[in-house]
């Protein structure tokens, strides 16, 4: 796998952010951020999906490269 795009860690750590806001939310404001984290994962889709084309791989294995390393990096103390 190629070197990840800054710009898809990015959008994957957004849209993972707009959805840990849901914890705890009901009614208006649970609809509110639901579609919040929704336009976050939509925008980290299209780029996944665009960069995948770009750069002739599978859509599938950029995607779950991106949030393996997302995750990594999380978990990471020293980061």
């Amino acid at each position: 796998m190629a070197d990840i795009p800054d710009e898809l860690v990015r959008l994957e750590r957004s849209a993972e952010a707009e959805r840990a806001k849901l914890a705890g939310l009901c009614g208006a404001e649970y609809d509110a951020q639901w579609q919040a984290w929704r336009r976050a994962a939509e925008a980290f889709q299209a780029a996944v999906t665009e960069q995948s084309v770009r750069e002739g791989m599978s859509r599938y294995e950029l995607e779950q490269a991106v949030k393996r390393a997302v995750r990594r990096a999380e978990e990471d103390p020293a980061r």
